[in-house]
């Protein structure tokens, strides 16, 4: 889901193509060419740069690439999970930084897979494979120790369902991750971020190293936006991935260590029997 406020009235209209599930649609983006977003029942999930992988539009997409570029050493390949293919902009991001990664994607939307082969290309030499279906279904039948980068980022408009909430969830997405593997995980909510909380509270029943980044009105309960959960089996490198949260050109700030702990005190994790949808945003936030 992302923040940025696509511009709809100024984008080029007569270049959007529906697609996917009603209320799918694709509008240029009128600030960069070849550029375009997708947009599913007025929110916008994705922008891509089909010209420069690298470039990555809503914040909160710069703020998974900076675990995903922490993952490894610079360059070096990996193997990428990613639930929620969308337009597929960090699975081609990752291509872009990482070549020679092999990665595989899914997605429940098999038209929206579809439109985005045809009208969002990406490189064939990237060793990518997009499959349909159920993310939890989809993970499941992954091997252990198999996945040195999982991005979670599902969305059924713009709430994601609860089953990928919950602990059980997490240990499946722990499992596949190798020793060294690390889980970015993003989550919409706002107000007093009681979901965001339990997240990251459930997060650790599997994964004992968290971290949790967001734009300051956001952690302040001021405003409705995206926040980045990453985990690890291992200790992350919270001082560099701090340091561009805090550098990025919408400036982030990075809880860890006891300012997390006390972001989650007295926070229960979500198990299946309990779990619900993360909060759908107010009318009109995007």
């Amino acid at each position: 889901m992302g923040r940025r406020r696509a511009r709809e009235q100024e984008r080029g209209h007569e270049q959007e193509e529906p697609g996917g599930e009603p209320g799918t649609e694709l509008l240029a983006d009128a600030d960069r060419p070849d550029s375009w977003f997708l947009v599913v029942e007025g929110t916008p999930q994705s922008h891509v740069d089909l010209s420069d992988p690298s470039y990555l539009d809503f914040s909160y997409m710069r703020r998974i690439a900076h675990a995903a570029d922490l993952a490894a050493p610079p360059g070096e390949p990996v193997e990428a999970l990613h639930l929620g293919a969308g337009a597929l902009t960090l699975a081609r991001y990752v291509a872009h930084t990482r070549p020679g990664s092999r990665q595989r994607a899914v997605d429940v939307d098999a038209p929206l897979v579809d439109m985005v082969r045809r009208r969002l290309p990406w490189d064939r030499r990237a060793q990518l494979r997009v499959g349909i279906g159920d993310a939890r279904e989809w993970i499941a039948a992954r091997h252990d120790d198999s996945a040195d980068l999982v991005i979670s980022d599902v969305f059924s408009g713009a709430r994601t369902p609860a089953r990928l909430t919950s602990a059980e969830f997490y240990a499946e997405l722990a499992r596949v991750l190798r020793p060294t593997g690390t889980l970015v995980v993003n989550i919409g909510d706002g107000g007093s971020l009681a979901h965001t909380r339990s997240q990251v509270a459930t997060a650790r029943t599997a994964l004992p190293h968290t971290a949790l980044s967001g734009e300051p009105g956001v952690l302040r309960g001021r405003r409705f936006g995206n926040l980045v959960l990453t985990a690890s089996h291992r200790p992350l490198p919270l001082e560099e991935l701090g340091r561009r949260a805090h550098r990025d050109p919408e400036m982030a700030r990075l809880l860890e260590g006891e300012d997390l702990d006390r972001f989650v005190s007295g926070r229960a994790p979500v198990h299946d029997a309990d779990a619900v949808d993360s909060p759908a945003p107010p009318d009109g936030v995007f």
